[in-house]
Formats: C-alpha cells, sequence, structure tokens
C-alpha cells in the first residue's frame, strides 16, 4: 500500500479487498480508497464528483471513495503494526441535513488479509471505538448523519483474519487507533492542534505502550543517518519492502519476526525524497535505480 496527499485528496493504492459504506460502497476488489475534500457549501452530486475526481486521476470503477469537508492537513494517520488508520472529523452539527460538512470519515487499512466477514466486522468495530471516542469528549451522540467507514486490506497476504472483534489482533488495534485518534483529529480541525500537514502517529512498546506523534521539527535524533538528510519519509511509505538489500527480518519482542529496516537510507537522499515527492507512486526499483544515479 501506498498513501499520499494530492489535490486535496488523501489516496491509498494497492490491490485491495475492501468494504465502504461511503459513497457507491460495497465490497469490491479495488486498487484505491480515497478521502476527498470538498467545499464548506458542497452541494453537488457526491456519485458524480467522485466519478469526475477518479478520472482525473485515471480511476475507472476500482475505487471506493469518501467525501469530507475537513481540509487534509488535518488528517491524523495512526498506524499499529500491521494495521494503519487514517482518520478525518467535524462534529460541529451532527443533526445537519446530509449535505452538511461535519463528518468522520475513517479508513482502515490491514497489511494482512481479512474475508469479507471480518472486513464488515471491523466496520462495526471502528464505529463502537468512534462513538465511544465521542462519549468521552462529552458528546452526546454516537456519530454524525454522514460518517463512513472504508476497510481495505491486502489481497491473498500470508496471514488471514477471519474475524475483526475487538479481541482480535485486528480490531483492538482498529480500536485503539480510532480511540486515539478521533480526538487528535478533531483538537486539529477545531484549531485546538495546529499542524500545517497531516499527523503521523506510531503504537511504541518503548518505555511503555503508548502512542507517539512523529514530528520531523525539532527531532532530537537528527541527523540519525547523516547530515542533510530529508526526513520527509522517517516511515517509510514502502514499509515493509522485504528487499534484502535494504533491511532484514530480525525477532520481535513479541514473538515472530517483524522487518527491520534501520539502516536503509534510500528515501533520506535529497534528491530521492523530492522524486518520491513528485511521483508517490513510484516502484521500488525505481528509486533504486534513481540512487544508483545520484
Amino acid at each position: 500500500m501506498r498513501y499520499f496527499v494530492r489535490d486535496d485528496t488523501l489516496f491509498l493504492r494497492g490491490r485491495f479487498r475492501a468494504a465502504s459504506t461511503g459513497v457507491n460502497g460495497g465490497i469490491a476488489d479495488v486498487t484505491t480508497v480515497l478521502n476527498h475534500t470538498v467545499p464548506h457549501d458542497f452541494e453537488g452530486e457526491p456519485v458524480r464528483h467522485l466519478e469526475l475526481l477518479a478520472a482525473r486521476h485515471g480511476l475507472f470503477r476500482d475505487y471506493f471513495g469518501l467525501l469530507t469537508a475537513v481540509d487534509m492537513r488535518h488528517l491524523c494517520v495512526l498506524q499499529y503494526n500491521f494495521v494503519t488508520v487514517f482518520i478525518t472529523a467535524g462534529v460541529t452539527n451532527p443533526t445537519a441535513p446530509p449535505t452538511a460538512p461535519h463528518t468522520i470519515n475513517i479508513i482502515v487499512y490491514s497489511r494482512e488479509w481479512m474475508c469479507d466477514a471480518a472486513l464488515l466486522e471491523t466496520i462495526v468495530t471502528a464505529t463502537g471505538a468512534k462513538a465511544q471516542a465521542l462519549h468521552n469528549l462529552g458528546y452526546d451522540f454516537p456519530g454524525t448523519t454522514t460518517d463512513a467507514v472504508a476497510v481495505a486490506c491486502e489481497r491473498d497476504a500470508a496471514i488471514l483474519h477471519t474475524y475483526a472483534g475487538t479481541l482480535t489482533e485486528v480490531g483492538r488495534r482498529v480500536h485503539a487507533a480510532v480511540l486515539y485518534g478521533l480526538p487528535e483529529a478533531l483538537a486539529r480541525q477545531q484549531g485546538e492542534v495546529r499542524r500545517s500537514e497531516p499527523s503521523f502517529f506510531i503504537y511504541s512498546r518503548y518505555g511503555g505502550e503508548h502512542w507517539v506523534e512523529w514530528q520531523k521539527e525539532n527531532c532530537p535524533y537528527y541527523p540519525c543517518h547523516f547530515p542533510g538528510q530529508r526526513c520527509d519519509y522517517c516511515y517509510c511509505p514502502c514499509y515493509p519492502c522485504a528487499d534484502e538489500e535494504l533491511g532484514e527480518w530480525v525477532e520481535s519482542s513479541n514473538g515472530g519476526k517483524i522487518w527491520g529496516c534501520a539502516g536503509c537510507t534510500l528515501l533520506h537522499v535529497p534528491g530521492i525524497a523530492d522524486y518520491m515527492k513528485r511521483n508517490p507512486e513510484a516502484a521500488l526499483a525505481e528509486l533504486k535505480r534513481l540512487r544508483d544515479r545520484l
């Protein structure tokens, strides 16, 4: 999976089995899941609007799309092992008409495979966590009238999950990410926390289990590789690439193996980082060839 923000739109790109409650939703094999920002006074027809947007980006039919009036700089991305959750949120008017801009959109991505029933159960798990988060914040409603959830997993991955309730490996990660991420997304949309770009959080077990927001500004570890390195991709969009020239499988503290690439500097090279910004779907082999020419 690759994700990037372009033209007020979050794109997730890959080979997905996915389920969506959003515009033209359902269950399907798709290459793209997107979340697009519309104007606050948007009165267009959602299906047609998404069709035109998708066509401009060369997408036809094999996508799921969500609409929001929340600016993508308020997007929160939360990574918990093999699960990544994307949240945009606004709750100013939870009983407004369907065209109102106040929406909570949640996209869940799993690097591991889920059967269709697990995809649907993930929607239930994410919705329950959303309701709990809103209750914890003091709201007296479980969501807005236009909320949507999309769930995508890698097709035919080695590990298959058949359930996604809160006691499962998938469900507890989704629940934790939404419960933590929704208040963070609302804080950004409401101006309590100011960021100029989407916020990225990772679930860390170092020093006790907790969420950490990564910010390249004033990073205490800079430079962790070499002077002048670029840190736009401190958390690599190619992970886990499984390219043994760039990393290796290492023992996890929880058992099993995880992909370790702490020594990889590929996306820290300024020329490659700039290229990746311009071409966010560039293949790893393409980036390595560029590295060899620099």
